[in-house]
């Protein structure tokens, strides 16, 4: 019983894991603060202008996501380009757009929507799935996830990804979406892991993770991995559970 569950577990793997070559893309993982008041009329200007826009101008919508929590009046959402390049030839072309900027226009005669935009350039990870939106007829629970890896242990907690936990992962249900690396050292280059992972809700989250945290395959890979010390800082994992918009290619 062992053997097939270990053995499903890995042909699962292999059918959301393709060989890393495969997944080349330059990634931008972009997060707007909204103005107090104005969250709806950015979440209308993307869904009326911006998101037909971005595809126009060759830009790969992957997804588009609220926080669960929005305190703070947030939008998450993830685009991918063939390259950096490309990403900054299809951005001018975006800015100078008429119809972009008769939309920003239009939607800001009473004030800017925007009071903060972070932009994150992203590498795919060698064992990260190739990137693409989770379309269906349900809507998914995604959770968003930074690693701060404690000091030379990168590479380390890669390790453990790649022959561990994206298994395990599978294994309790979840959907591993993507993982990637900050390529730019003001936002983590090689010191960070990111990465998004689906449930089916909640309740199906906290089941996995409890699952997860239990296995004792994960116990065994999480003791050997730390024999020198724990592979993230204290307090160096957050995670933040996000729901798709109602235009996100990502459901």
């Amino acid at each position: 019983m062992k053997f097939l569950l270990a053995l499903a577990t890995t042909l699962l793997l292999a059918a959301t894991s393709p060989a890393a070559d495969q997944e080349t893309r330059c990634f931008e993982m972009r997060i707007y603060t909204a103005a107090p008041g104005k969250l709806d009329d950015l979440l209308a200007r993307f869904r009326d202008h911006t998101v037909k826009l971005f595809e126009k101008h060759g830009i790969d919508n992957i997804g588009y996501w609220v926080p669960v929590d929005n305190k703070e009046n947030k939008l998450y959402y993830v685009l991918a380009y063939p390259s950096r390049a490309a990403r900054e030839k299809s951005w001018h072309e975006f800015s100078a757009d008429p119809d972009w900027k008769a939309t920003q226009a239009a939607s800001e005669a009473s004030g800017r929507l925007v009071v903060k935009a972070d932009s994150i350039f992203l590498a795919p990870t060698d064992y990260s799935p190739l990137v693409k939106p989770l379309a269906g007829p349900r809507t998914r629970l995604y959770e968003l996830r930074e690693y701060q890896a404690s000091p030379g242990k990168l590479d380390a907690l890669h390790a453990r990804f790649r022959d561990h936990t994206l298994g395990l992962f599978a294994k309790h249900g979840m959907t591993n979406f993507g993982y990637w690396t900050p390529t730019d050292p003001a936002h983590g280059l090689g010191e960070k892991l990111i990465y998004l992972v689906a449930h089916k809700n909640q309740a199906a989250s906290d089941a996995s993770w409890a699952a997860f945290r239990a296995d004792p395959d994960w116990v065994k890979a999480k003791a050997d991995s730390e024999v020198n010390g724990s592979l993230t800082t204290e307090g160096g994992v957050k995670s933040t559970f996000l729901t798709p918009t109602d235009f996100s290619a990502s459901k």
